[in-house]
Protein backbone atom coordinates (compact mmCIF):
# COMPACT_ATOMS: atom_id res chain seq x y z
CA UNK A 1 0.00 0.00 0.00
CA UNK A 2 1.33 3.39 -0.85
CA UNK A 3 -0.10 6.69 0.76
CA UNK A 4 0.69 10.01 -1.21
CA UNK A 5 -1.83 12.54 0.77
CA UNK A 6 0.93 15.60 1.53
CA UNK A 7 3.40 13.07 3.84
CA UNK A 8 6.43 14.64 2.19
CA UNK A 9 4.95 18.48 3.25
CA UNK A 10 4.43 16.93 6.83
CA UNK A 11 7.03 18.33 9.15
CA UNK A 12 9.51 15.74 9.89
CA UNK A 13 9.10 13.87 13.04
CA UNK A 14 11.94 13.19 15.73
CA UNK A 15 12.40 9.25 17.22
CA UNK A 16 11.05 9.42 20.57
CA UNK A 17 13.54 7.14 21.76
CA UNK A 18 16.90 8.74 20.56
CA UNK A 19 15.95 12.25 19.01
CA UNK A 20 17.30 10.72 15.60
CA UNK A 21 14.95 11.51 12.26
CA UNK A 22 11.57 9.33 12.34
CA UNK A 23 11.20 6.84 9.47
CA UNK A 24 8.07 6.06 10.65
CA UNK A 25 5.29 5.30 12.85
CA UNK A 26 7.10 1.44 14.51
CA UNK A 27 5.11 0.02 17.62
CA UNK A 28 2.91 2.73 18.07
CA UNK A 29 5.00 5.77 18.10
CA UNK A 30 7.56 7.62 15.90
CA UNK A 31 10.80 6.29 15.92
CA UNK A 32 13.66 5.64 13.62
CA UNK A 33 14.46 2.35 11.54
CA UNK A 34 17.67 1.73 14.27
CA UNK A 35 15.24 2.25 17.37
CA UNK A 36 12.47 -0.06 15.50
CA UNK A 37 15.17 -2.58 14.57
CA UNK A 38 16.39 -2.64 18.33
CA UNK A 39 13.09 -2.93 19.40
CA UNK A 40 11.59 -5.27 17.77
CA UNK A 41 15.30 -7.76 17.80
CA UNK A 42 14.80 -7.44 21.45
CA UNK A 43 11.11 -8.69 21.55
CA UNK A 44 11.69 -11.45 19.38
CA UNK A 45 14.89 -13.16 20.88
CA UNK A 46 13.09 -12.21 24.70
CA UNK A 47 16.49 -10.32 25.23
CA UNK A 48 17.15 -9.66 29.17
CA UNK A 49 19.70 -6.53 29.76
CA UNK A 50 21.28 -4.62 32.39
CA UNK A 51 22.60 -1.36 33.08
CA UNK A 52 25.95 -1.29 34.33
CA UNK A 53 25.10 1.90 36.12
CA UNK A 54 21.34 2.87 37.69
CA UNK A 55 18.84 2.74 34.98
CA UNK A 56 19.22 6.55 34.14
CA UNK A 57 21.51 6.33 30.73
CA UNK A 58 21.10 9.16 28.44
CA UNK A 59 19.98 7.82 25.36
CA UNK A 60 20.69 9.85 22.05
CA UNK A 61 21.38 9.38 18.37
CA UNK A 62 25.20 9.02 19.08
CA UNK A 63 24.61 7.26 22.53
CA UNK A 64 21.70 4.87 22.15
CA UNK A 65 23.97 2.23 21.34
CA UNK A 66 26.04 2.91 24.94
CA UNK A 67 23.41 1.38 26.94
CA UNK A 68 20.96 -1.20 25.45
CA UNK A 69 18.92 -1.98 28.95
CA UNK A 70 18.29 2.15 29.03
CA UNK A 71 17.37 2.11 25.70
CA UNK A 72 14.66 -1.07 25.59
CA UNK A 73 13.46 0.75 28.66
CA UNK A 74 13.16 4.26 27.07
CA UNK A 75 11.35 2.12 24.03
CA UNK A 76 8.50 1.22 26.78
CA UNK A 77 8.47 4.40 28.33
CA UNK A 78 7.91 6.20 25.24
CA UNK A 79 5.01 3.99 24.26
CA UNK A 80 6.27 1.00 21.82
CA UNK A 81 3.52 -1.65 21.93
CA UNK A 82 5.54 -5.04 22.67
CA UNK A 83 2.14 -6.71 20.79
CA UNK A 84 3.40 -5.20 17.49
CA UNK A 85 5.52 -6.87 16.73
CA UNK A 86 5.41 -10.23 15.42
CA UNK A 87 6.13 -13.26 17.19
CA UNK A 88 5.56 -16.34 15.01
CA UNK A 89 8.31 -14.66 12.46
CA UNK A 90 11.96 -14.44 13.58
CA UNK A 91 15.21 -14.40 11.15
CA UNK A 92 16.00 -18.28 10.00
CA UNK A 93 12.13 -18.74 10.92
CA UNK A 94 12.23 -19.88 14.43
CA UNK A 95 9.67 -19.18 16.87
CA UNK A 96 12.13 -17.70 19.91
CA UNK A 97 10.07 -17.45 22.33
CA UNK A 98 6.32 -18.48 22.96
CA UNK A 99 3.03 -16.24 22.84
CA UNK A 100 0.72 -15.27 25.83
CA UNK A 101 -1.77 -18.21 25.02
CA UNK A 102 0.47 -20.92 24.97
CA UNK A 103 2.22 -19.53 28.45
CA UNK A 104 -1.34 -20.49 29.89
CA UNK A 105 -1.23 -23.68 28.42
CA UNK A 106 -3.66 -23.22 24.73
CA UNK A 107 -1.90 -25.03 22.42
CA UNK A 108 -4.35 -23.75 19.55
CA UNK A 109 -3.09 -24.16 16.41
CA UNK A 110 -4.50 -22.82 13.03
CA UNK A 111 -4.76 -25.94 11.60
CA UNK A 112 -6.90 -27.50 14.18
CA UNK A 113 -8.81 -24.00 14.21
CA UNK A 114 -9.88 -25.07 10.63
CA UNK A 115 -11.20 -28.41 11.34
CA UNK A 116 -12.77 -28.48 15.45
CA UNK A 117 -13.34 -31.86 16.75
CA UNK A 118 -16.74 -33.86 16.69
CA UNK A 119 -15.32 -35.08 20.00
CA UNK A 120 -17.38 -34.22 23.07
CA UNK A 121 -18.56 -34.80 26.03
CA UNK A 122 -22.39 -36.48 25.42
CA UNK A 123 -21.56 -36.21 22.27
CA UNK A 124 -22.38 -32.32 21.54
CA UNK A 125 -19.62 -30.57 18.91
CA UNK A 126 -17.56 -28.28 21.33
CA UNK A 127 -16.82 -25.53 19.65
CA UNK A 128 -16.31 -23.13 22.76
CA UNK A 129 -12.74 -23.94 22.47
CA UNK A 130 -12.18 -21.02 20.13
CA UNK A 131 -14.12 -18.92 21.95
CA UNK A 132 -11.75 -19.59 24.74
CA UNK A 133 -9.26 -19.02 22.52
CA UNK A 134 -10.16 -15.50 21.11
CA UNK A 135 -10.63 -14.48 25.24
CA UNK A 136 -7.09 -15.08 25.56
CA UNK A 137 -5.62 -13.36 22.61
CA UNK A 138 -7.90 -10.43 23.14
CA UNK A 139 -5.37 -7.40 23.71
CA UNK A 140 -4.73 -5.42 26.75
CA UNK A 141 -6.46 -1.64 26.74
CA UNK A 142 -5.01 0.94 24.46
CA UNK A 143 -5.05 4.66 26.33
CA UNK A 144 -5.36 7.70 24.30
CA UNK A 145 -2.49 9.66 25.73
CA UNK A 146 -3.19 12.83 24.95
CA UNK A 147 -0.17 15.82 25.16
CA UNK A 148 -1.07 17.47 28.35
CA UNK A 149 1.13 20.33 27.06
CA UNK A 150 -0.80 21.15 23.99
CA UNK A 151 -4.22 23.53 25.13
CA UNK A 152 -7.65 21.95 24.62
CA UNK A 153 -9.43 22.65 21.19
CA UNK A 154 -10.89 20.56 18.91
CA UNK A 155 -8.31 20.31 16.59
CA UNK A 156 -6.22 18.75 19.88
CA UNK A 157 -9.43 16.09 20.39
CA UNK A 158 -9.31 15.02 16.40
CA UNK A 159 -5.45 14.67 16.60
CA UNK A 160 -5.16 12.86 19.73
CA UNK A 161 -8.00 10.38 18.34
CA UNK A 162 -6.62 9.84 14.63
CA UNK A 163 -3.32 8.96 16.86
CA UNK A 164 -5.13 6.81 18.94
CA UNK A 165 -6.76 5.00 16.05
CA UNK A 166 -2.79 4.75 14.59
CA UNK A 167 -1.71 3.09 17.78
CA UNK A 168 -4.92 0.31 17.49
CA UNK A 169 -4.34 -0.10 14.10
CA UNK A 170 -0.78 -2.10 14.87
CA UNK A 171 -2.35 -4.03 17.70
CA UNK A 172 -5.37 -4.95 15.53
CA UNK A 173 -3.06 -6.35 13.15
CA UNK A 174 -1.02 -8.34 15.44
CA UNK A 175 -4.85 -9.47 16.84
CA UNK A 176 -5.66 -10.89 13.74
CA UNK A 177 -2.45 -13.44 13.23
CA UNK A 178 -3.84 -15.19 15.91
CA UNK A 179 -7.93 -15.36 14.63
CA UNK A 180 -8.21 -19.26 13.68
CA UNK A 181 -7.38 -19.65 10.36
CA UNK A 182 -6.06 -16.74 9.28
CA UNK A 183 -2.38 -17.12 8.78
CA UNK A 184 -3.16 -19.80 6.98
CA UNK A 185 -4.85 -17.11 4.26
CA UNK A 186 -2.71 -15.78 1.66
CA UNK A 187 -0.72 -12.94 2.30
CA UNK A 188 -2.92 -10.81 -0.50
CA UNK A 189 -6.55 -12.00 1.18
CA UNK A 190 -5.02 -11.22 4.79
CA UNK A 191 -4.63 -7.47 3.58
CA UNK A 192 -7.09 -7.14 2.06
CA UNK A 193 -9.70 -8.70 4.82
CA UNK A 194 -8.11 -6.20 7.42
CA UNK A 195 -8.22 -3.68 4.46
CA UNK A 196 -12.23 -4.02 4.66
CA UNK A 197 -12.80 -4.75 8.11
CA UNK A 198 -10.76 -2.65 9.98
CA UNK A 199 -12.70 -0.21 11.07
CA UNK A 200 -15.62 -2.20 11.71
CA UNK A 201 -13.14 -3.90 14.60
CA UNK A 202 -12.39 -0.78 16.09
CA UNK A 203 -15.98 0.23 16.24
CA UNK A 204 -17.09 -2.77 17.93
CA UNK A 205 -14.09 -2.10 20.54
CA UNK A 206 -15.71 1.86 21.57
CA UNK A 207 -19.13 0.27 21.52
CA UNK A 208 -18.49 -2.43 23.58
CA UNK A 209 -16.32 0.12 25.88
CA UNK A 210 -18.79 2.61 26.33
CA UNK A 211 -22.11 -0.30 26.72
CA UNK A 212 -21.92 0.71 31.09
CA UNK A 213 -22.42 4.59 29.69
CA UNK A 214 -25.75 6.35 29.37
CA UNK A 215 -24.17 8.67 26.64
CA UNK A 216 -20.66 8.62 26.40
CA UNK A 217 -18.40 7.25 23.60
CA UNK A 218 -15.45 5.54 25.52
CA UNK A 219 -12.84 5.77 22.97
CA UNK A 220 -10.57 4.71 25.84
CA UNK A 221 -10.43 4.97 29.06
CA UNK A 222 -8.57 8.37 29.13
CA UNK A 223 -11.21 9.47 26.16
CA UNK A 224 -14.73 9.74 27.03
CA UNK A 225 -16.31 11.86 24.58
CA UNK A 226 -20.29 13.00 25.05
CA UNK A 227 -22.86 14.62 23.13
CA UNK A 228 -21.56 18.02 23.12
CA UNK A 229 -18.17 16.97 23.11
CA UNK A 230 -18.64 15.23 19.40
CA UNK A 231 -20.96 17.63 18.31
CA UNK A 232 -18.15 20.35 18.99
CA UNK A 233 -15.27 18.60 17.23
CA UNK A 234 -18.18 17.53 14.40
CA UNK A 235 -18.30 14.24 14.89
CA UNK A 236 -22.24 14.34 16.08
CA UNK A 237 -23.53 12.16 13.05
CA UNK A 238 -21.01 9.38 14.26
CA UNK A 239 -21.73 9.56 17.68
CA UNK A 240 -25.63 9.32 16.81
CA UNK A 241 -25.05 6.54 14.51
CA UNK A 242 -22.45 4.93 17.53
CA UNK A 243 -25.05 5.37 19.44
CA UNK A 244 -27.92 3.12 18.07
CA UNK A 245 -25.36 0.46 17.84
CA UNK A 246 -24.65 0.67 21.76
CA UNK A 247 -28.73 0.87 22.12
CA UNK A 248 -28.71 -2.34 20.30
CA UNK A 249 -26.14 -4.19 21.71
CA UNK A 250 -27.14 -3.37 25.38
CA UNK A 251 -30.54 -4.52 25.29
CA UNK A 252 -29.06 -7.89 24.01
CA UNK A 253 -26.92 -7.20 27.43
CA UNK A 254 -23.95 -8.29 25.19
CA UNK A 255 -20.98 -10.47 27.27
CA UNK A 256 -17.08 -10.25 26.54
CA UNK A 257 -17.37 -13.90 24.72
CA UNK A 258 -19.82 -12.27 22.30
CA UNK A 259 -17.86 -9.58 22.00
CA UNK A 260 -14.79 -11.57 21.12
CA UNK A 261 -16.52 -13.66 18.69
CA UNK A 262 -18.31 -10.62 16.71
CA UNK A 263 -14.86 -9.13 16.48
CA UNK A 264 -13.51 -12.15 14.77
CA UNK A 265 -17.00 -12.52 12.63
CA UNK A 266 -16.90 -8.85 11.40
CA UNK A 267 -12.94 -9.09 10.58
CA UNK A 268 -13.72 -12.14 8.28
CA UNK A 269 -16.91 -10.67 7.21
CA UNK A 270 -15.39 -8.76 4.46
CA UNK A 271 -16.50 -7.33 1.50
CA UNK A 272 -13.34 -7.22 -0.17
CA UNK A 273 -13.49 -7.36 -4.18
CA UNK A 274 -10.04 -8.78 -3.97
CA UNK A 275 -10.40 -11.98 -2.30
CA UNK A 276 -7.92 -14.77 -3.89
CA UNK A 277 -9.30 -17.84 -2.04
CA UNK A 278 -13.53 -17.52 -0.85
CA UNK A 279 -13.53 -20.74 -0.03
CA UNK A 280 -11.03 -20.23 2.68
CA UNK A 281 -12.68 -17.08 3.73
CA UNK A 282 -16.35 -18.71 4.14
CA UNK A 283 -14.75 -21.62 5.59
CA UNK A 284 -13.29 -19.03 8.38
CA UNK A 285 -16.65 -17.24 9.07
CA UNK A 286 -18.77 -20.88 8.75
CA UNK A 287 -15.88 -21.62 11.55
CA UNK A 288 -17.03 -18.51 13.44
CA UNK A 289 -20.20 -18.89 13.05
CA UNK A 290 -20.77 -22.49 14.48
CA UNK A 291 -18.87 -21.63 17.37
CA UNK A 292 -20.97 -18.37 18.31
CA UNK A 293 -23.84 -20.64 17.60
CA UNK A 294 -22.29 -23.32 20.28
CA UNK A 295 -21.72 -20.89 22.95
CA UNK A 296 -25.19 -19.34 22.52
CA UNK A 297 -26.65 -22.74 22.81
CA UNK A 298 -24.77 -23.67 25.88
CA UNK A 299 -24.61 -20.08 27.69
CA UNK A 300 -28.02 -18.61 26.40
CA UNK A 301 -30.45 -21.11 26.68
CA UNK A 302 -33.76 -19.60 27.31
CA UNK A 303 -33.48 -17.09 23.88
CA UNK A 304 -32.49 -19.75 20.73
CA UNK A 305 -32.76 -16.86 18.58
CA UNK A 306 -29.66 -15.09 20.22
CA UNK A 307 -27.05 -15.66 17.97
CA UNK A 308 -29.38 -14.70 14.85
CA UNK A 309 -30.21 -11.31 16.65
CA UNK A 310 -26.33 -11.10 17.23
CA UNK A 311 -25.83 -11.52 13.69
CA UNK A 312 -28.51 -9.19 12.58
CA UNK A 313 -26.20 -5.96 13.85
CA UNK A 314 -23.51 -6.69 11.84
CA UNK A 315 -25.41 -4.54 8.89
CA UNK A 316 -25.27 -1.71 11.28
CA UNK A 317 -21.88 -2.14 12.32
CA UNK A 318 -21.25 -1.92 8.75
CA UNK A 319 -23.02 0.88 8.11
CA UNK A 320 -21.22 2.70 11.30
CA UNK A 321 -17.93 1.94 9.97
CA UNK A 322 -18.42 3.32 7.29
CA UNK A 323 -20.01 6.59 8.36
CA UNK A 324 -16.98 6.73 10.49
CA UNK A 325 -14.57 6.79 7.65
CA UNK A 326 -16.31 8.95 5.89
CA UNK A 327 -15.77 11.51 9.12
CA UNK A 328 -12.00 10.88 8.91
CA UNK A 329 -11.74 11.28 5.55
CA UNK A 330 -13.03 14.64 5.67
CA UNK A 331 -11.12 15.55 8.07
CA UNK A 332 -7.66 14.30 6.11
CA UNK A 333 -8.94 16.88 3.48
CA UNK A 334 -9.24 19.78 5.91
CA UNK A 335 -5.86 19.72 6.76
CA UNK A 336 -5.87 20.79 10.20
CA UNK A 337 -4.94 16.97 11.83
CA UNK A 338 -1.86 14.86 11.00
CA UNK A 339 -2.45 11.78 10.34
CA UNK A 340 0.47 8.95 10.36
CA UNK A 341 1.21 6.80 7.74
CA UNK A 342 -0.77 3.65 8.58
CA UNK A 343 -3.84 5.12 9.18
CA UNK A 344 -3.33 7.35 5.87
CA UNK A 345 -2.88 4.07 4.51
CA UNK A 346 -6.10 2.32 5.63
CA UNK A 347 -8.18 5.31 4.48
CA UNK A 348 -7.04 5.33 1.31
CA UNK A 349 -7.86 1.22 1.21
CA UNK A 350 -11.76 2.16 2.16
CA UNK A 351 -12.02 3.99 -0.95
Amino acid sequence: MKCDYGLSSIPKRLCLVCGDIASGYHYGVASCEACKAFFKRTIQGNIDYSCPARNECEITKRRRKSCQSCRFIKCLKVGMMKEGVRLDRVRGGRQKYKRRFDEVGVTYRNSQCCQPSKKSVGGVVDRNQIVSHLLLVEPDKIFAMADPTTPESDVKVLTTLCDLADRELVVLISWAKHIPGFSTLSLGDQMGILQSAWMEVLILGVVFRSLPYDEGLVYADDLIMEREQCRMVGLLDLYCTLLQLITKYRKLQLDKEEFVTLKAMALANSDSMNIENVEAIQKLQDILHEALQEYEKNRHLEDPHRSGKLLMTLPLLRQTANKAVQCFRRIMAEGRVTMHKLFLEMLEAKV
